[in-house]
């Protein structure tokens, strides 16, 4: 990271001080402007942090401009057509691909900590049935705290790895065990001679009557391959709300569960993690295709509620490169395993009718991410109320990454921002 220096100048006193313009290995310069308030008695505003790196970190680099997304420096389209989620979760972690002899290694390892405590079952049997699965998830993951708080020593960097294999290797079992708490199925474990994605689906629809497995355990590759692929595409995104919110937390040196609990408490959000969800409600509201022209022009209407969810994106001002590689992916789910289903129909009408509308062209509103993965999970089908969760199982690995990147720093400083104050000045009584 390279160094140079940038003068900041009050108009209003003429004070003038310099500070540092730090310079990554790609990406926009960046002002430390940590000493601003003992140089010249301020500090910033930055609402939503658009402006603001709040760490450095050398996981994930994302150019919005120009639609660019890297893990570790890799291209996500290559990632995510030659590499297993698992090697991706290796590379997160590790900052390199695994040879083959670690990620066998690896993969193993995983395997040896699936594995539930089986007080932990009593723990989600005491859930209401209808109790949504993140609400779930959240309280079982903060829960680990428990069971493994005594084996922990924040400072061995060991003890800091185990706990993230912990949180990868288990998390899709206890997703799984969520769900089928919810529709009174008995709890199914994990086996070892499945892949991360089919052990997930195998945990999730096991009886006969679903589709995915047959008599004799065959998986439907198109939904392993489909799964793989989101998760691959799901896996960081750089300081989003949840990231950030585990680094926040992380920062006090909580609990690395109680950290993850955390991320999956911002996750839920319909403007993070909830928004394929919300993807589906805004077909069904929609209806049937013939009323998709209505609902354009409602969307390009200030002045109406109405959103087009699923379409642009925060960070991505051209095109969100995930789009582009899970959109070939929707449409083979769709062509392979959907069948006839109206909500299917609406949706690719939708996209082809945005796509060709001159006014979400100019506006650069093209489908992005969450668009195409709601279909795709209901094509899968799992439930709606489960899509939040099948993020927080790919994302874990991001989060898990992120935690080890900023527990093996030195010099780490409790989170502590700062706000303008709007209320009363002192007043006595």
């Amino acid at each position: 990271m390279t160094q140079e220096t940038l003068s900041i100048r009050n108009n209003s006193t003429g004070e003038e001080a310099d500070f540092d313009l730090l310079k990554g290995t790609i990406g926009t310069p960046v002002i430390d402007v940590s000493s601003l308030n003992k140089k010249m008695g301020l500090f910033t505003y930055d609402p939503g942090f658009m402006s603001t790196s709040s760490c450095k970190s050398a996981i994930t680099y994302i150019d919005g401009e120009q639609g660019i997304l890297l893990y570790r420096g890799y291209p996500i389209d290559q990632l995510a057509e030659k590499c297993s989620f698992l090697e991706v979760a290796y590379l997160l972690m590790n900052g390199d691909l695994a040879n083959t002899q670690q990620q066998q290694h690896f993969e193993h390892e995983i395997g040896q900590h699936a594995m539930l405590h089986e007080a932990m079952r009593s723990f989600i049997d005491g859930f209401h049935y209808d109790a949504h699965p993140m609400a779930m998830m959240v309280g079982i993951v903060g829960s680990l705290s428990a069971f493994y708080h005594s084996e922990l020593d924040m400072n061995d960097p060991e003890h800091r790895r185990i706990s993230a294999m912990r949180l990868l290797a288990k998390m899709p079992v206890m997703a799984a065990a969520c769900y089928r708490h919810s529709i009174g199925y008995p709890f199914v474990y994990p086996r070892a001679d499945l892949s991360y994605c089919e052990n997930f689906l195998n945990m999730m629809f096991s009886l006969p009557s679903q589709k995915y497995i047959d008599k004799d355990n065959y998986i439907d590759p198109v939904a392993v391959k489909a799964l793989n692929l989101l998760f691959i595409l799901h896996a960081d995104h750089e300081q989003n709300a949840s990231t950030s919110t585990v680094r926040l937390a992380s920062s006090t040196g909580a609990n690395p569960y109680a950290c993850i609990a955390a991320g999956i408490g911002a996750l839920w959000g319909p403007a993070h993690g909830g928004a394929n969800e919300a993807v589906l409600s805004m077909l069904e509201e929609i209806g049937t295709v013939d009323r998709i022209p209505e609902f354009i022009e409602k969307a390009k209407d200030k002045n109406d509620p109405f959103r087009l969810m699923g379409f642009g994106h925060r960070v991505y001002k051209n095109f969100d490169p995930r789009a582009t590689i899970i959109r070939k992916a929707c449409h083979e789910v769709l062509e392979s395993m959907s069948g006839s289903d109206p909500l299917f129909d609406l949706a690719l009408e939708l996209e082809q009718y945005a796509l060709k509308d001159d006014y979400f062209i100019e506006k650069k509103l093209y489908p992005n991410v969450d668009f195409y993965s709601g279909i795709i999970y209901k094509a899968l089908n799992i439930p709606v109320d489960m899509f939040t969760v099948m993020f927080t199982i790919a994302r874990t690995s991001g989060w898990v990454s992120h935690w080890l990147e900023m527990m093996a720093e030195s010099g780490q400083r409790i989170s502590r921002p700062r706000q303008i104050y709007t209320g009363n000045e002192l007043r006595h009584l």
